[in-house]
């Protein structure tokens, strides 16, 4: 029988038989406001953080809360399945935690305790590149478990290559490629701050333990560790990449790949023909382009145009189980959770992160049956009514 995740609720009030009550709010919303009195200004800006004034982050959350879900009555919602097959690998959920880089600024135990977490509820951990953990300490964190590999897809071929020579040894299964931050956006809040961990060496740890990177350097890393940083951060991102770069991914790498930023058709459309296997509509949380179509907003699009052809997947803005309603609803097949996760682990590390997905899980859970679904599949468009205001 497939698992009711909705008995998270009956677990926290039984626990509170005995006087316990969660160590972490049940509304996720309320988690930034508790890591921005927990955490230092540089680390919770540079997550909260977004590009200009911060309206892309807005339009984000206002895409959502302007669809409603139109409950229906007097179905039968007593089993439910939320298991879903995506790219080929069966799922107990439509939802992976998004990569999301330099989590040692949030908590010691970093993206290892974050992998563990989705390890332990059976979600896809997506590790990305600019992580403070290599990736091959995350993989041995995670076991056999669902792992996904995000590439910043730099200047460097062989870096590039080396890379995903040694994703596929650790055992991630899917590319991720990040096509929205060629360059690093006005991000006021960090600016403001002067705070960029990656001058400091934080969140490279995939880059100063990649042999192709270090054959770069005139000396090793912990000799000269500015000429380390100089290095990184000449190759980081490139602002050069055409669709017919894809090519070379493609030929270094045999197993599914996701475009990840995607938000005209028409790039969707040349995703499909450049042979990939999915998109994630994203704007990166509202941290690239400010002024942007909000994900929300570009996610019908997209799956109208690809959806018969490409995986379709969606983050930005993503906060509760009924986002998560709403952009299944709206085409996605499955949602990428990004910034709850990260104050979870913040604020109560391996535990707090587990409590977020829980959380998540449990209240789409509960979303769906009270508007007479019992899984992802029978969702479309008709369950919404859009809200003018």
């Amino acid at each position: 029988m497939a698992k009711h995740w909705a008995d998270f609720q009956y677990e926290i009030y039984l626990n509170g038989m005995t006087g316990a009550v969660p160590r972490l709010p049940t509304d996720l919303t309320r988690l930034e406001e508790l890591a921005e009195h927990r955490l230092g200004p540089g680390p919770v800006g540079y997550v909260a953080g977004s590009a200009g004034d911060g309206s892309t982050a807005r339009a984000n959350r206002a895409a959502l809360a302007r669809r409603r879900i139109v409950p229906r009555m007097l179905r039968d919602v007593s089993e439910r399945d939320l298991s879903v097959e995506v790219l080929s690998r069966a799922l107990p959920a439509p939802l992976a935690l998004a990569p999301v880089g330099v989590l040692s600024i949030m908590h010691p135990d970093a993206e290892s305790a974050a992998a563990r977490a989705a390890a332990a509820q059976g979600v896809p951990y997506i590790l990305s590149s600019a992580s403070s953990t290599p990736m091959e300490q995350v993989a041995e964190a995670m076991g056999d478990a669902e792992r996904w590999f995000q590439l910043y897809w730099g200047k460097d071929r062989e870096v590039t290559r080396s890379f995903l020579g040694r994703a596929k040894a650790a055992g991630f299964s899917v590319l991720v490629v990040t096509l929205d931050t060629p360059l690093l956006a006005w991000r006021p809040r960090d600016l403001d701050q002067a705070y960029l961990p990656f001058l400091h060496g934080v969140g490279t740890a995939n880059y100063f333990t990649d042999p192709a990177f270090r054959a770069g350097l005139a000396k090793p890393v912990h000799e000269d560790s500015n000429a380390a940083v100089l290095h990184f951060l000449g190759l980081f991102g490139d602002p050069g990449h055409t669709w017919p770069d894809l090519a070379f991914l493609r030929e270094h790498w045999d197993g599914p790949i996701v475009l990840k930023g995607v938000l005209h058709p028409d790039d969707a459309r040349l995703a499909a023909d450049a042979g990939v296997d999915g998109v994630v509509v994203s704007n990166h949380g509202g941290r690239q382009v400010a002024g942007s179509i909000a994900a929300a907003d570009a996610l019908p699009r997209v799956a109208d145009a690809v959806g018969d052809r490409l995986t379709v997947l969606f983050d930005s803005g993503v906060r509760t189980g009924d986002d998560v309603f709403k952009a299944l609803a709206l085409g996605a097949q499955a949602v990428l959770l990004g910034r709850p996760y990260v104050y979870g682990l913040a604020l109560d590390g391996q535990a707090g992160v587990e409590h977020v997905v829980r959380c998540v899980l449990a209240e789409l859970d509960l979303t769906l049956a009270l508007s007479g679904h019992t899984g992802p599949g029978t969702l479309s468009r008709a369950d919404l009514t859009e809200n003018p205001n």
